[in-house]
């Protein structure tokens, strides 16, 4: 009766600190941005698609009410230079994460915007519009 409550306990344990690891800088990546048409209105629910080429696996958004998405990947120190491909509707681009792997205190991610349906990566805007998001500014 004792053996299985203590493998009960370890599968816990162990499972809360794979889950507690996603949210450490070091095991994401985010791409946010705004997507807006030729006059500068924002284009609402609009479907976001991020998958990376590697695997496939793709993470999922919409943008809100402000034409705005944010979408969270989960990769980590090996995973520089990786290539993801952005779906902002019928618009389609190619990023590459591009990190500092021993930084494990900033904000790993990229701005891409779609203007009047064409892609602009901003990714030196990237950690101001993270803070304004978060509320941190």
């Amino acid at each position: 009766m004792r053996r299985p409550l203590l493998i009960a306990l370890a599968l816990v344990i162990a499972g809360a600190g794979a889950a507690s690891a996603e949210h450490r800088v070091y095991y994401r990546y985010v791409v946010l941005g705004y997507v807006t048409d030729a006059k500068g209105r924002p284009l609402v629910r609009q479907p976001v698609e991020l998958t990376r080429d590697n695997t496939g696996f793709s993470h999922l958004d919409e943008t809100n009410g402000r034409g705005f998405y944010l979408v969270v990947a989960r990769l980590d120190d090996h995973n520089v230079g990786e290539r993801l491909t952005l779906k902002i509707g019928r618009v389609v681009t190619s990023i590459t994460a591009r990190f500092d792997p021993r930084n494990h205190v900033d904000e790993r991610g990229t701005r891409v915007d779609v203007v009047a349906g064409r892609p602009v990566e901003r990714a030196a805007w990237f950690p101001s519009t993270l803070r304004a998001f978060l509320g941190t500014e």
